[in-house]
């Protein structure tokens, strides 16, 4: 766990796993989301020889906040932590909402990355509007923080506040009141050590305070100000056929796009597609070799 200075004054947060000799991959966590994606160290980054490195954005985890930021703000962001870090190439993903800021870095950043991939992505809003096979519980979420942040602001605190004060009583709602969810999903919330991770990356999440769980699904509902279509450089799209967090559907409207774009949907998967050691070796593998391809192209 460290924190790089920027330039501006303000500090970006992150947690590196894996191989720290390896090939470097940035991961961009989604919406709300943090750095930190395992208790301990991931072994398949290990394996694969792959430097993992995981960052909070602005107003999450340890980054300072960024008032007014955009989709593309957060290349530059990434960008001055690989000349901090001495990393020339390297490539990025994103998870849900952090696809979106993988997408822009992708269109922005051709010359320093080689590859991309957006797992369980969200999509562009057509006209600010919540895509038609949206999950409700995930409409909803969106409609709040448009229209009553604060409603939504006070949800976040109090779990926050469970997570501080009552945190087994915060896994077993968490694992009892995820219903809404695809069978597929609700696996990966059962055992104490999912719960915990789930936890604690909540927590680091909030750590600063909530407004970004707010200020977040407003930007991503926003236009993403680049086109698909402009993306030039390797893109592997991850999506599960079931998931409707993030709508199958719109994901493979828009993959049609992407000029340099290798789909892998998923048959009765659903959104949790990195929690599956073997989805998510395969998601590294392919990024990684993409990558060696580009670099010798």
């Amino acid at each position: 766990m460290q924190s790089i200075h920027l330039q501006d004054g303000r500090h970006i947060g992150l947690t590196q796993y894996g191989d720290l000799e390896g090939f470097p991959i940035f991961f961009f966590h989604g919406t709300p989301g943090s750095r930190v994606m395992f208790l301990d160290d991931d072994p398949i980054s290990q394996e694969l020889g792959i430097r993992l490195i995981c960052l909070d954005r602005p107003g999450f985890g340890l980054s300072t906040p960024l008032p007014d930021r955009t989709i593309l703000d957060w290349a530059k962001d990434v960008l001055e932590v690989a000349d901090d870090l001495g990393i020339q190439h390297f490539s990025v993903m994103g998870v849900s909402g952090g696809g979106a800021f993988a997408a822009g870095c992708a269109y922005q950043l051709p010359d320093r990355i080689l590859s991309a991939a957006l797992i369980s992505s969200t999509t562009p809003f057509q006209n600010g509007k919540t895509p038609k096979a949206m999950l409700k519980e995930n409409k909803l979420a969106f409609f709040l923080s448009k229209k009553f942040p604060w409603l939504l602001k006070a949800s976040y605190h109090s779990q926050k506040k469970m997570i501080e004060n009552k945190p087994e009583k915060f896994k077993k709602l968490a694992k009892n009141g995820n219903k809404h969810l695809h069978p597929w999903d609700r696996q990966f919330l059962q055992t104490d050590e999912q719960l915990e991770m789930m936890m604690t990356h909540l927590y680091e999440a909030t750590r600063q305070s909530v407004d970004e769980c707010i200020r977040e699904p407003i930007l991503l509902s926003k236009p993403w100000a680049f086109d698909m279509k402009d993306i030039q450089i390797p893109v592997d799209v991850w999506h599960g056929k079931e998931d409707t967090m993030a709508p199958f559907v719109e994901i493979e409207k828009i993959a049609q796009a992407i000029p340099n774009v290798k789909t892998h949907y998923i048959d009765q998967a659903g959104h949790f597609l990195t929690d599956v050691d073997d989805i998510w070796r395969d998601i590294l593998l392919s990024l990684k070799e993409r990558a060696e391809h580009q670099e010798h192209a």
